[in-house]
């Protein structure tokens, strides 16, 4: 921008014949004819160069943007206009034109920019309106005083086409990771463009090696070299730009096929062994786009199996299992053609044992008398261990007891009391481990019968003897008292209050109804007057009571003494 303001150096004349010209052409009194268009472009930049040399500033700095087919005003830094003649004209570069001149007389506007311009008398504004391409260019300003003195200001003034039409297009319809380059071609109409894009909301930044950008005046191109899947999840946006517009692209999302990655079956560590008929299954997985196909191998040889998951029923359809194998998966992409495998698992397959029963002796068995064999077995299933208990814990082998056919029974000789109680057989595999038991009796006794209770009591305690006897089944118990039958049947013989006839010998005996066999015993007891049977001093008391008859002599012997050493005895002299 340019802002002078001067006054001619060849004198007040050539001023005034000027002025006079320029009026009698401003007011129209000048003809078309009597100026050829030579002359008038030489008056137009003779007004450039005349007047006093004096500073101001008339035009802000520049340029000023406008949208084409919009309206710009081009504004002046005059608060008021104290001008006879403002003057604004338009260069292309090439030519000078004159666009408007307001004037006493009124405005008076180019051919050209004929219903598209005003001039606003109090400052100097130029409007443009309904804006075209070739109105970009420089626009001066001439301000003629009423003494002549002239102030000029040029301004660059840019019509921007609209931003519009942003769209992207990739050079292929989809990807290959790894594979394929990828070119997105950004195009878009406007002046002066930029171009950025962006994944997303984020940037993206060309590396300069396997992203690349290159922008051209009204295009913009982004590379991707030997593309990835992470490249264009987007969506992907490029927005075009200049000084006053800013448009962006539809979403953009560009198909990257990619995988199969790494491919894993789960579970990777199978049990060694897996349970007929259960729901076990292998599972194959990888990351793949589109989603790969599968197809499983036993030992290499391809199964009849094409989906992720291998179930156990169809292993076993195959007749597999039955054997330790291996088995794998490979996974395959339509669209890369890639074919990647899993590592393999190892397992056989083993039918689970069920129906283990125990057969034992159904005779009554006699201590002393008896043997016992007891042998267990399954219905299904393989066994790997047997295992025997008695009453929760192990069953030893001894001389007595004896495992045979391979621990799948035991034979007990010659029985004994301790043989009573519950016998569980175990079977066990890697899948599972079941069992049954056997409750042995053998019965025995009774053994020597015992009665507990007071051999004295006085006369209105209570009595209560207890007889017992070690018997399988459970001893019966009768009483007699002084040699006579009683009517007391139970192990328990009660006397509420006891009475001096109750003294006497009180005979027990107990039966086993199984064996025939019966024990006896015999207990005698006394009934005595009340306070008989109190008990004097115990032996502490006694013990107690001489000690302290002891010290309280010995204090006296001390006492006595020491008064006859605080006496004074009488000399007999």
């Amino acid at each position: 921008m340019k802002n002078k303001r001067s006054r001619p150096s060849n004198g007040r004349n050539v001023e005034q014949q000027v002025l006079q010209q320029f009026r009698l052409f401003v007011l129209g009194r000048l003809e078309p004819s009597g100026m050829d268009l030579f002359a008038l472009k030489s008056l137009l930049l003779l007004f450039l160069f005349v007047g006093r040399c004096a500073a101001q500033d008339v035009l802000p700095p520049g340029p000023v943007d406008a949208i084409l087919g919009r309206n710009v005003t081009l504004k002046t830094l005059i608060d008021k206009s104290e001008y006879s003649f403002i003057i604004w004209n338009h260069s292309d570069g090439k030519e000078q034109d004159n666009v408007a001149t307001l004037g006493p007389s009124g405005l008076k506007v180019n051919e050209r920019f004929e219903g598209r311009v005003s001039i606003n008398a109090t400052n100097g504004y130029l409007s443009l309106f309904s804006l075209k391409s070739e109105d970009s260019g420089d626009y001066s300003i001439n301000l003629i005083a009423a003494d002549g003195t002239t102030s000029t200001g040029e301004i660059k003034l840019q019509v921007l086409e609209p931003v519009s039409d942003v769209l992207i297009k990739p050079n292929m319809p989809e990807a290959i990771e790894h594979n394929s380059t990828v070119v997105l071609n950004c195009s878009a109409k406007g002046s002066f463009l930029k171009f950025t894009w962006t994944n997303g909301t984020m940037p993206i930044v060309a590396d300069g090696k396997r992203v690349t950008l290159k922008t051209e005046e009204a295009s913009s191109s982004l590379t991707f070299a030997g593309v990835l899947r992470t490249d264009l999840v987007g969506p992907i946006y490029c927005t075009a730009a200049n000084a006053l517009e800013t448009e962006k692209s539809a979403p953009f999302n560009l198909t990257v096929y990619y995988g199969p990655d790494e491919v894993t079956v789960s579970p990777a560590k199978p049990p060694q062994y897996i349970r007929a008929k259960s729901d076990f299954n292998l599972t194959c997985s990888t990351r793949s786009s589109p989603p790969a196909t599968f197809q499983w191998y036993h030992k290499e040889t391809l199964m009849e199996a094409m989906d992720p998951v291998l179930t156990l029923q169809i292993i076993e359809k195959h007749g597999l299992g039955k054997e330790m194998g291996s088995y794998m998966c490979k996974a395959k992409n339509a669209k890369t053609e890639r074919v990647a495998s899993s590592p393999a698992v190892t397992f056989a397959v083993m039918e689970a044992i069920s129906g283990v029963k125990i057969t034992g002796p159904t005779e009554v068995l006699f201590a002393g008398n008896s043997t016992a064999n007891l042998t267990c077995q399954a219905t299904a299933g393989t066994v790997k261990t047997k295992t025997w208990l008695k009453d929760g814990k192990p069953l030893m082998a001894s001389t007595r007891v004896v495992y045979y056919n391979n621990m799948s029974s035991v034979f007990i000789n010659m029985l004994q009391k301790e043989d009573n109680g519950e016998y569980k057989c175990q079977l066990s595999n890697p899948v599972n481990t079941d069992g049954a038991s056997y409750k042995m009796v053998v019965n025995y006794g009774p053994e020597q019968a015992v009665v507990r209770g007071e051999e004295a009591v006085e006369v209105n305690d209570p009595i209560k003897l207890t007889c017992a006897a070690m018997s399988v089944p459970a001893a019966t118990y009768t009483w007699k008292f002084n040699g006579t039958e009683t009517k007391i049947t139970t192990a328990d013989y009660i006397i509420e209050k006891a009475a001096y006839k109750n003294t006497g010998t009180y005979t027990c005996q107990a039966s086993n109804s199984v064996t025939g066999k019966s024990s006896t015993t015999t207990h005698n007891l006394s009934v005595k007057e009340e306070g008989a049977l109190d008990e004097g001093l115990s032996d502490g008391a006694i013990a107690g009571i001489v000690i302290a008859v002891l010290v309280a002599l010995g204090a006296a012997i001390g006492l006595i003494f020491y008064c006859r050493q605080k006496v004074p005895v009488e000399s007999p002299y």
